[in-house]
């Protein structure tokens, strides 16, 4: 089972920094990429790309100007999953999710979700009922998908890794080169 996120409406001057930040928890909660649509934003996904080559991992980064066509596309052999407070309780569907065993679009918010996803959606999911970021939402679906292995997950081909310590700050480079 593979994940993708989408992140809709990205808009360069107002979600750059949240834009990213969902890639980075995408990726770093085990989902095999994310798409972005709203503004075409080539730094952002330069951004992303950047740290998949120095922190490891194969992600895929994309952008889709439709975001419709990216759902119908996906519910052709996977189910989509949009996060929204207004939804089914995670834990009412999660289970229901994981037994259907097929790849997973997630699909979050920026600006105003437009209505026919709420339609077009397999499952519309509540992490919680009071407004909420849409990183918070990845971050809490992927972990309780993978059961939390994925906090322990090794990335393949990362230049640098971290070492865990009680104080400071300490990384190693692993025989690559970080150009």
């Amino acid at each position: 089972m593979n994940v993708y996120v989408l992140r809709l409406g990205h808009r360069i001057a107002r979600d750059k920094r949240i834009s990213t930040h969902c890639g980075l928890v995408a990726r770093a909660f085990g989902a095999a990429g994310i798409i972005y649509s709203g503004e075409r934003d080539s730094k952002l996904i330069e951004s992303i790309e950047h740290v998949c080559k120095i922190w490891g991992n194969r992600f895929d980064v994309s952008y889709e100007r439709n975001w419709k066509k990216v759902v119908e596309r996906f519910s052709k052999h996977g189910i989509v999953v949009h996060l929204t407070m207004y939804g089914l309780p995670l834990y009412d569907m999660l289970g229901e999710i994981k037994r259907k065993g097929k790849d997973i679009l997630v699909v979050v918010g920026g600006e105003k979700v437009p209505a026919e996803l709420y339609k077009i959606a397999t499952y519309n999911v509540s992490i919680g009922t009071q407004p909420h970021s849409e990183i918070a939402a990845i971050a809490i679906f992927l972990h309780e998908l993978f059961e939390g292995k994925e906090l322990t997950k090794e990335f393949e081909d990362a230049k640098i890794k971290i070492v865990p310590q009680k104080s400071g700050k300490k990384t190693i480079k692993i025989n690559k080169s970080l150009s």
